[in-house]
C-alpha cells in the first residue's frame, strides 16, 4: 500500500459511498485509475467490505456496555466467539490478553434488555462471570 492507497482508504473509511470520480479529486487520480486501486486493495483483503454506520439511539438501542468475560480454564476462542455470536445485541467480540478473557460490546434497547442478554451469556457452558461497563456516551467512533 502506498499513499495514494492509504489517502483512498481514508477517504472510503469516511464515507463508502463515495464516487471513484469524488474520490480522483483528493488523490488526483481518474476515476477508472480509482476503481482499479480499489478492486486491487478488495483483492488483497485490506478492503474487506462495506458497512452502513448506524445511530443506536435513533435504531432503538438506548443501552450500550462493554462486557468482559471470564471463562473457565481454557476455552476456545471459537467457543467463546459461538457464544457471542448467538446473542443479536453483541454488536463486537474481542480475545484479549489480561484479567479476563474477552471484552463484548453490546448493543441493548434498554437496561432491562441488557440484564437479559447479560444472563443468558452467564448461563453459556464455560462462562463462569462477567463485569460489565455502561457507556454514558460515545465521544467518537473510526
Amino acid at each position: 500500500m502506498d499513499r495514494v492507497d492509504e489517502r483512498i482508504v481514508a477517504l472510503l473509511r469516511e464515507d463508502a459511498r463515495r464516487s471513484y470520480q469524488d474520490i480522483g479529486s483528493h488523490v488526483h487520480l481518474s476515476a477508472p485509475a480509482v476503481k482499479r486501486r480499489v478492486d486491487r486493495l478488495e483483492a488483497s483483503g485490506v478492503i474487506r467490505g462495506y458497512t452502513a454506520i448506524v445511530d443506536p439511539g435513533a435504531a432503538g438501542w438506548h443501552t450500550e456496555a462493554f462486557v468482559y468475560l471470564y471463562c473457565d480454564g481454557r476455552m476456545p476462542a471459537d467457543a467463546i466467539r459461538a457464544a457471542a455470536e448467538s446473542e443479536p445485541q453483541v454488536a463486537s467480540a474481542h480475545t484479549v490478553a489480561g484479567e479476563y478473557s474477552a471484552v463484548l460490546h453490546l448493543l441493548a434497547k434498554d437496561t432491562p434488555d441488557l440484564e437479559l442478554t447479560l444472563e443468558r451469556i452467564r448461563a453459556k457452558e464455560g462462562i463462569s462471570r462477567t463485569v460489565s461497563q455502561i457507556v454514558l456516551s460515545t465521544l467518537f467512533q473510526r
